[in-house]
């Protein structure tokens, strides 16, 4: 008699997460609303004006008009898949970039983040780090057994975002897909819910006021907070 073929695990009591709801998701420096252009595209333009590099990665953009971004903005605005939302800096008072769920299956509990545009002014500050928590914590809690991130593979910033995030590294699609004319292979970073304990408790140290000196400086970074949750490190980034 032939032995049995190894399965997987049964979930005991599985039962699909809601999808995003478009609820505001609010934090100590960022607040996260669903991305509106009556509410948000004048102001995330002016952000982004002048600073074509933050486009090189989107299938989209630049936008060298605010009438043009206004209308890319209403023409997504209503997607359920991607829901995107608006970031706003509580330190600068300003709007500074977007990100959005997208690729949202219950079914498996699977969902990613993804369409990230932050301005010059929003990257590297706390409010960005607090954002992308959110979301995750958001999925989490709703029930989502993985997290997902990818980019493409040339994007060092992006890696090391993820990286240092706490999302583990899980390869390189080769030629995954055509962006503007070019090859883009891709890079994915995944957390799963079974690391979202130890991931929440990073990031609860990294944010907490206390962690800051007067200038803003860290005490403790966040990738060395995560650098113990993450399965898999990407060996191009150092």
């Amino acid at each position: 008699m032939a032995e049995p073929r190894p399965t997987g695990e049964i979930i005991p009591n599985w039962t699909p997460p809601i999808a995003p709801t478009g609820d505001t998701l609010d934090g100590r420096y960022v607040r996260l609303e669903p991305l509106q252009a009556e509410a948000h595209a004048a102001l995330l333009f002016r952000a982004y004006e002048g600073h074509d590099a933050v486009w090189d990665y989107l299938p989209y953009g630049p936008f060298h008009s605010a009438a043009a971004y206004h209308r890319w903005v209403k023409s997504v605005s209503d997607h359920a898949d991607p829901f995107f939302y608006a970031l706003f800096d509580k330190d600068t008072q300003s709007w500074g970039g977007v990100a959005s769920y997208l690729r949202i299956t219950p079914e498996s509990g699977s969902i990613e983040i993804g369409h990230i545009n932050l301005s010059p002014q929003l990257q590297g500050q706390r409010a960005a780090t607090e954002a992308f928590y959110l979301m995750m914590k958001w999925a989490f809690e709703a029930g989502y057994r993985r997290f997902e991130w990818k980019c493409d593979a040339l994007n060092m910033p992006s890696r090391r975002a993820a990286q240092r995030l706490g999302l583990s590294y899980e390869g390189v699609f080769r030629q995954a897909t055509v962006v503007k004319g070019r090859n883009r292979d891709t890079a994915w970073f995944a957390a799963i819910d079974k690391e979202w304990a130890a991931l929440s408790a990073a990031y609860d140290v990294w944010l907490s006021p206390s962690n800051f000196d007067p200038k803003g400086r860290q005490a403790e970074s966040l990738s060395d907070l995560t650098r113990l949750v993450r399965a898999n490190d990407d060996p191009k980034v150092y």
